[in-house]
């Protein structure tokens, strides 16, 4: 229920930034403290369940991932109403056509959550293990937006606030590669008991 009451709303967040409909983004924003109830719910069923029955081995990385999982798809309903927030600030200036330079990274960002939740809910471990080189692949779209954005500004200084609005959307963007990626890794720790955190060298610094 959770992860897909939170995929409704990037996809809804990504929409109203398309269509410039402030009604949409503040569906959003009301969606989203349903997440955050969910979130807690699952926490106080997972603490039940360890206090309860102290489970082991698998048992336990099946509480705990699911707890940790939640926290992820809070996360994610977050950066989706940050980009609703934004859409609104640019729905009160004039469209840009810049705007499609993040249609290709959203593509992207989506299909890494729905494989991520389906790596967690197929128990799918192969899966789950290629989701992190689709989110570097999604790093590196979401740095060539923001860059063209900041050429793009030093050419129409008047559209700075409106570029900037975009560079936070790319980031949300990228945030959610992030917390996909982690719930994949999460599935891979409760299936494989094996732990694929920063396995793949470091990250590139954020320069924005």
């Amino acid at each position: 229920m959770m992860s897909s009451l939170t995929e409704r709303i990037f996809q809804t967040a990504f929409e109203a930034l398309l269509k410039r409909d402030s009604e949409l983004c503040d569906h959003v924003v009301a969606e989203d403290e349903e997440i955050d109830i969910l979130e807690k719910q699952v926490d106080q069923d997972g603490v039940n369940l360890l206090i309860r029955f102290h489970p082991v081995a698998s048992d336990m990385r099946e509480v705990v991932s699911a707890m940790k999982v939640s926290s992820n798809l809070e996360r994610i309903a977050d950066q989706s109403v940050s980009i609703a927030r934004r859409a609104k600030h640019l729905n009160n200036r004039p469209a840009l056509r810049e705007l499609a330079l993040l249609e290709q990274p959203y593509r992207l960002a989506l299909t890494i959550f729905r494989d991520c939740v389906r790596a967690f809910a197929d128990g799918d471990y192969e899966l789950a293990r290629t989701l992190k080189l689709k989110d570097r692949e999604l790093d590196a779209l979401t740095d060539d937006v923001n860059e063209r954005l900041v050429e793009q500004g030093t050419l129409n200084s008047e559209l700075v606030p409106s570029y900037v609005d975009l560079i936070f959307v790319a980031r949300a963007l990228e945030r959610i590669g992030d917390h996909a990626t982690n719930i994949a890794e999460d599935s891979f720790w409760r299936d494989q008991a094996a732990d694929i955190r920063h396995t793949y060298g470091p990250k590139k610094a954020d320069w924005v």
